[in-house]
């Protein structure tokens, strides 16, 4: 970061959940680190009425409570540039204050007119404050750059996200739109393209001539907790797959970038994205299965099911678990499945990625248990992040009987190193203007084109099953007769200890 810039970081939705745990101490993270510029000013914009000390104050103890560093030396200097605003987001007189406000700030501390406006609102804001801020002329970038991020999701369906893409490009251009994933912040998952493409060892191996199948799996041992209300109305599907595991998908499957640029990444994970082989309505059912966690005990504690959740209507047929399999129609991956798992109530909180290699021709060796494993690359994107390689090895003794055996790295290891947090990573990326790791519109909309026969079957066509799973199961049975040909089925990390050591906590 030049040190001569400046910038004024605009949270809509200040007083909200995400701002305290998350925004504000990523972006004090990045101050005490020198990485912001330093004529530097943070607008927190929020329906509620609050006074500048009343909001740093706030700001404080957040930063404090759910720290990102442990060097809080710095904290009574950052939040000396933080400050605060009352608007209505629907009421367009409103931003005409907000204007003037932000043309006070930049007078009162000297600053240029680069600015980020970070939406941490309800989705149906989304269309809404961008609008209005057009409507001003805030979006103008004469006197300096400005920058939209989004959260997700982008859109409810292919339609919804249609209409929003067209009302965004209204005023604002492409590049000034950053679609957050704090997914694709994680270390691990941008560790995916090193691991690929700067080993001379995998990347011969990375195509339909070595490898049997792809799975991607992200388990969550919790419910839906205080989101009952807003889960009902999304669902697995639309929460986790149309974006966060679509997104590891194309990081997996993409093609080798001619460099580093943004344009070049987004390019190839665009065309992974366009080579997705449509589902056909009719085979939905045996593509896509859809569960829902039913009531449980464990560890001695009673777990309610999923009707049973605050907010959730008693009767919902809304999938807290989903599994999918498909295909990616390129050179590399022709007949390739790749199967996606998410859910929620799952034994542990888990997301990887897991290569299948294929069984050598010829089996010359003895040992059932390693005939069946065959070779696995594990990518743990979290918790222990880091990289597991599973390989037969002779068992000590007389013959040649062999035994997978473990060969990882965990990032803790980097003693010395510091992980980021993903919204860290993504928040110093949007400043410097870098949109490797956020999704481009084309890549949204291909994404709701690709799931819309999944998402029209489960709503309107009731043959389709809803599978009910205990909480603290990996899912509904019926999804291991997804994987074809393997006798394994899923990877289960934490069915048993001895498999995995510390990569399960369970």
């Amino acid at each position: 970061m030049k040190t001569n810039d400046s910038l004024i970081y605009v949270i809509f939705g200040a007083s909200g959940d995400l701002t305290k745990r998350k925004l504000v101490p990523a972006l004090y993270s990045l101050f005490i680190q020198k990485l912001l510029p330093e004529s530097f000013a943070l607008l927190g914009v929020s329906r509620s009425p609050a006074t500048d000390d009343e909001f740093r104050d706030n700001m404080k103890s957040a930063i404090n409570e759910f720290k990102e560093i442990e060097d809080t030396s710095g904290v009574d200097e950052f939040i000396r540039k933080l400050f605060y605003t009352t608007i209505q987001f629907d009421q367009i007189s409103t931003y005409h204050s907000l204007k003037k406000q932000l043309d006070l700030l930049r007078g009162l501390l000297k600053l240029g007119g680069n600015t980020v406006f970070y939406l941490s609102t309800p989705p149906n804001l989304y269309g809404v404050i961008p609008q209005y801020l057009a409507a001003v002329g805030l979006q103008k970038q004469e006197d300096g750059w400005k920058r939209l991020i989004i959260e997700k999701p982008f859109g409810y369906d292919l339609e919804s996200a249609l209409i929003l893409k067209d009302r965004l490009l209204k005023d604002w251009k492409e590049d000034q739109l950053f679609r957050i994933d704090h997914y694709l912040g994680k270390e691990t998952v941008q560790n995916l393209l090193v691991t690929r493409f700067s080993n001379g060892m995998f990347e011969p191996l990375w195509n339909r001539n070595y490898i049997h199948h792809v799975e991607i799996t992200s388990a969550e041992s919790i419910g839906v907790e205080k989101r009952g209300g807003y889960y009902d109305s999304s669902g697995a599907l639309r929460d986790m797959i149309q974006n966060h595991l679509l997104q590891v998908t194309a990081l997996t499957a993409m093609e080798p970038p001619s460099s580093l640029e943004p344009a070049a990444i987004r390019n190839e994970i665009l065309k992974v994205f366009q080579s997705l082989r449509p589902i056909s309505r009719e085979t939905v059912k045996d593509v896509a299965i859809r569960g829902q966690y039913l009531s449980s005990t464990i560890k001695g504690m009673p777990i309610p099911g999923y009707r049973e959740e605050k907010g959730v209507n008693p009767d919902s047929l809304t999938e807290t678990y989903a599994a999918l399999k498909f295909y990616i129609d390129n050179w590399r991956w022709g007949d390739v499945p790749f199967y996606i798992r998410t859910g929620k109530r799952l034994p542990t909180r888990v997301t990887e990625v897991v290569i299948h290699f294929k069984a050598t021709p010829h089996f010359l060796f003895s040992g059932d248990k390693y005939r069946q494993s065959l070779n696995q690359l594990v990518i743990r994107i979290q918790p222990d992040e880091g990289i597991l390689l599973k390989f037969g090895m002779k068992i000590p003794g007389a013959g040649f009987e062999v035994q997978t055996v473990n060969m990882d790295f965990h990032y803790y290891e980097l003693s010395n190193q510091r992980i980021p947090s993903a919204y860290e990573r993504l928040i110093y990326d949007s400043i410097k203007g870098d949109s490797t790791l956020f999704a481009r519109t084309e890549e949204v909309l291909e994404a709701w084109k690709f799931l819309k026969p999944v998402i029209e079957a489960w709503k309107t066509e009731h043959e389709v099953p809803l599978f009910g799973y205990p909480a603290g199961t990996w899912g509904p049975e019926r999804s291991d007769d997804l994987i074809e040909g393997n006798e394994i089925g899923w990877r289960y990390p934490c069915k048993n200890l001895s498999d995995d050591g510390i990569y399960c906590e369970l």
